[in-house]
């Protein structure tokens, strides 16, 4: 029975000025680093872990869910002004509102962008709060037998989603994996893979790895293609018609049913793991330009084309939690991090969360709802500010960044090993990304291993030692067989999609883009 003593606790949580500051601060926060081409919310979020050690759980979770949030919207402002998206999921906004902000209408176009984020964040949330406590319910009734085959069949989606190829995909998990097992044996308590160094015998602390991987390798990447430019763009005070500076109502309502739909695809897709806001936002543009009366206006400063992207890409970010907060699972990079930080105050994500943490579940919806809110109000009275960071040094951006890095994981972690670790997962996260390998399904594998071998571990002993004994449990052998038909289904996607590129003369390995076309 639902207890909704507990649920109204949880909300009501919310609204203590503590909670609410931090709501507001990561919002800000998320909105500013989104503006900036090159950081993003998720090296923001990586950044940002460290220094929510000494705060109460729900502070330190709803602060960084703002980030999120925050960065969404605020990745669209360089999309529209500059051309260049701030995040990557605001690619296909720029393919409208930056036609529209050259025809004298950038407020316009941002402003479209920022009621469209909002409208399918609010959408997506909406449905993690109706579905996630009975999928919860659900979840418990799993065994380890069960998890085990959940855990191989979010392996195949992921591995077969993400990365450039399955074959790339698998070896990036295992990988995860292998870095899962150093430290302690979970069933003999003996230490494995750490060669002499004792610091490792409770294993690779997850945001030297995270910040590592996510972090600290982006910014070097970065300022190594970095070319020193000025960042000017077009000024948000450039349209003289007072028209042209607004979302009217008839406007936004007349965009009613690609928010729909926009915000139908992302939540739809975020709830899958291992699909991120990017590809929503070129699946919601490409469904509401083919359903579209006069797709010919599409790239050319429409707005159904800015709302399709905004709305699908913002409602991943609520529906990435249903996999989290169910079943412990990671659908994205974010929520893994999210996850980071709920392990750093001592919890474990996962449907036993709703039974022994029930009010902090409902105080973290209550704070994603305020979190739009804010999103909203802060988008509107900060958007001219979010114009003049677009124009910021990288050199001050990149080395703050870096700085913010070394000093967030030496608080986390065991001093200056934990940042040396930090520094070689970099190196691995360089090698990783310059030869196509998804540090995403690394993450998310390393995030996973532990419990994927303690259940795995529990499986054998229940099924007497012996694996083919699993036909005792219908629903682990029905997940295993998705797991293949994936596999296999991903194998001949790619193969099609090869033989595609060779009937447009593009050679095996070589992109569209990469060929010029």
């Amino acid at each position: 029975m639902v207890d909704f003593t507990i649920i109204l606790a949880g909300f009501g949580d919310v609204f203590t000025p503590i909670n609410l500051l931090f709501v507001v601060f990561g919002v800000v926060l998320g909105q500013f680093v989104g503006a900036v081409p090159g950081i993003g919310p998720v090296m923001a979020m990586a950044i940002a872990i460290p220094f929510t050690f000494g705060l109460d759980p729900l502070p330190a979770i709803a602060f960084l869910v703002g980030v999120n949030k925050g960065g969404l919207v605020g990745g669209a402002v360089p999309a529209v002004l500059m051309n260049t998206p701030g995040t990557p999921d605001a690619a296909a906004t720029a393919m409208d509102g930056y036609p529209l902000a050259r025809q004298g209408k950038p407020l316009k176009a941002t402003k479209m962008a920022l009621f469209s984020s909002i409208t399918g964040d609010t959408f997506s949330d909406v449905v993690l709060i109706t579905v996630a406590a009975p999928l919860a319910i659900l979840a418990l009734k799993m065994g380890p037998v069960e998890i085990v085959a959940l855990m191989i069949f979010a392996f195949s989606i992921i591995s077969g989603l993400m990365g450039e190829s399955l074959i790339k995909g698998v070896i990036a998990a295992a990988l995860g994996l292998l870095f899962a097992f150093v430290g302690t044996d979970p069933e003999h308590f003996t230490p494995r893979l750490i060669f002499g160094y004792w610091d490792l015998f409770d294993g690779l602390a997850l945001p030297s790895v995270a910040i590592g991987m996510l972090a600290i390798s982006e910014i070097l990447r970065r300022m190594s293609e970095s070319r020193g430019g000025d960042g000017k763009g077009l000024s948000v005070t450039d349209t003289g018609n007072p028209e042209d500076r607004r979302v009217s109502w008839a406007e936004y309502w007349a965009c009613r049913y690609t928010l729909l739909r926009g915000a139908t695809i992302g939540t739809a897709l975020g709830a899958l793991p291992g699909i991120g806001s990017t590809a929503a936002a070129f699946m919601s543009y490409a469904m509401t330009k083919a359903s579209s009366k006069e797709p010919e206006t599409f790239g050319k400063g429409n707005l159904h084309g800015i709302a399709a992207t905004e709305s699908a890409n913002s409602a991943v970010v609520g529906a990435n939690l249903i996999p989290l907060l169910t079943l412990g699972i990671p659908g994205s990079v974010t929520a893994a991090l999210i996850i980071s930080a709920f392990m750093i105050h001592g919890m474990q994500p996962g449907p036993l969360l709703f039974q022994t943490q029930g009010r902090l579940v409902y105080g973290l919806f209550g704070a994603m709802i305020m979190a739009n809110f804010v999103n909203l109000w802060v988008g509107q009275v900060g958007l001219r500010l979010w114009v003049k960071v677009v124009s910021a040094p990288e050199a001050v951006i990149f080395s703050s960044a870096l700085l913010l890095c070394f000093v967030g994981v030496s608080m986390a972690t065991n001093g200056l090993f934990g940042v040396g670790v930090m520094l070689i997962f970099a190196v691995i996260g360089l090698l990783m990304h310059s030869f196509g390998y998804s540090m995403v399904i690394f993450i998310i594998a390393f995030f996973l291993g532990p419990q994927f071998e303690k259940s795995l571990a529990q499986a054998t002993a229940l099924l007497n030692g012996n694996l083919l004994n699993i036909y005792t449990s219908p629903v682990a052998v029905a997940l295993l067989v998705l797991s293949v038909v994936s596999i296999f289904w991903f194998l001949s996607k790619r193969t099609n999609a090869d033989a595609d590129m060779t009937n447009l003369g593009v050679p095996n390995g070589e992109t569209l883009d990469q060929k010029g076309a």
